[in-house]
């Protein structure tokens, strides 16, 4: 069947039956926020009972052709992913998912067991997370869309990304470049029937948010965070933007799964550096905070440090200290427009 023999509002129907929350999420976890007015009205409506407590605000879209393919990406994963980018945001704050608006354009030849199924990725997720679909919109569109906006909310401090300091170390709070050498492999063999069994293939088809993490780094002290979305280097270059400085990595240091170099040895630092949608946690702090911190997330690496210099400038350094070239770019919606499609399509020579 497809959703044009339903129309929108058989559609929505059946989008209020697949968000109703089960006995097994907690949305906002810890009771930090209670829902009142859920899917069905014109509005949804929540109360903060347990105040003061910070609330966060993030949205993100993805498109056919630009940030997937039906090649790559079976529905039931891209359920899953629209909703990871989202909660990846939140971690980096040092908040808890909360409740999600989804907002879907879709041609009106798409199955509906399709959208069954990317309803059912979300709900996967959200119930992992402590997250809740609690409402949305539909249109028409030529290509299919995803837009999802997602609130948090948190108790303790918030990290941002403004405040780092000269003499902070630079840490990530898990492995690189695992996602990018999945949409490789993929991009190879583009059968939307690959099973996910190859550890790359499953950290870029199912990315796991590091809200734990994010929550542990704050509660440590650390003030600068944000996710690794569109590279490694790429990231650092904005974080140190925004704090008007510089930062050295030290490639040694970089953590990457076994699988990575065993698969593209000759490749995996640019898959590293420059691949992006990792969505691990990439955060700086004084040596004396980084210490507890990287105790409290034990799949965490101290990989550099913040330097002064012209702000956004990140020198990429070899085992010896020594400088060394790159020719990768981390992903930039309109820089690489012209780009393979795919989601943070990394920018170097094929293996």
């Amino acid at each position: 069947m497809r959703i044009s023999d339903l129309g929108e509002f058989g559609l929505i129907e059946l989008i209020q039956q697949w968000t109703q929350p089960t006995t097994a999420q907690n949305p906002a976890g810890e009771g930090l926020c209670r829902l009142t007015l859920g899917n069905g009205d014109d509005a949804a409506a929540g109360t903060f009972p347990h105040h003061p407590v910070t609330e966060f605000y993030t949205t993100d879209t993805m498109v056919d052709g630009v940030h997937f393919t039906s090649a790559t990406t079976p529905w039931r994963d891209l359920g899953w992913k629209a909703l990871a980018s989202n909660i990846s945001d939140v971690a980096a704050m040092g908040g808890q998912p909360a409740w999600a608006l989804v907002t879907l354009g879709l041609p009106g030849a798409t199955a509906v067991h399709d959208i069954a199924e990317l309803y059912a990725g979300m709900n996967e997720i959200c119930t992992e997370y402590g997250a809740q679909i609690i409402g949305g919109d539909l249109v028409s569109s030529p290509v299919t869309f995803i837009t999802v906006a997602l609130t948090g909310v948190t108790r303790g401090p918030t990290m941002t990304r403004s405040d780092a300091q000269p003499g902070h170390q630079v840490a990530v709070s898990g492995p690189v470049g695992g996602s990018a050498a999945g949409l490789q492999l993929l991009l190879n063999n583009s059968n939307p029937d690959t099973p996910p069994d190859n550890p790359l293939i499953a950290l870029h088809r199912r990315p796991h948010p590091h809200v734990a993490a994010g929550k542990a780094l704050a509660a440590a002290g650390v003030p600068v965070a944000m996710d690794v979305s569109d590279g490694l280097a790429a990231d650092l270059g904005k974080l140190c933007k925004s704090s008007s400085v510089a930062a050295r990595i030290n490639t040694p240091n970089i953590p990457v799964v076994d699988a990575l170099k065993t698969t593209y040895p000759t490749r995996w630092l640019d898959l590293a550096l420059y691949g992006g949608e990792d969505y691990v946690l990439l955060f700086t702090a004084p040596p004396d905070v980084m210490s507890a911190a990287v105790k409290s997330v034990k799949s965490a690496a101290i990989i550099g440090e913040i330097v002064p210099g012209p702000p956004g400038q990140v020198a990429i350094m070899d085992a010896s200290g020594s400088a060394i070239d790159t020719t990768g770019a981390g992903w930039d919606h309109f820089t690489n427009a012209s780009a393979p499609t795919n989601a943070h399509q990394p920018q170097t020579s094929p293996a």
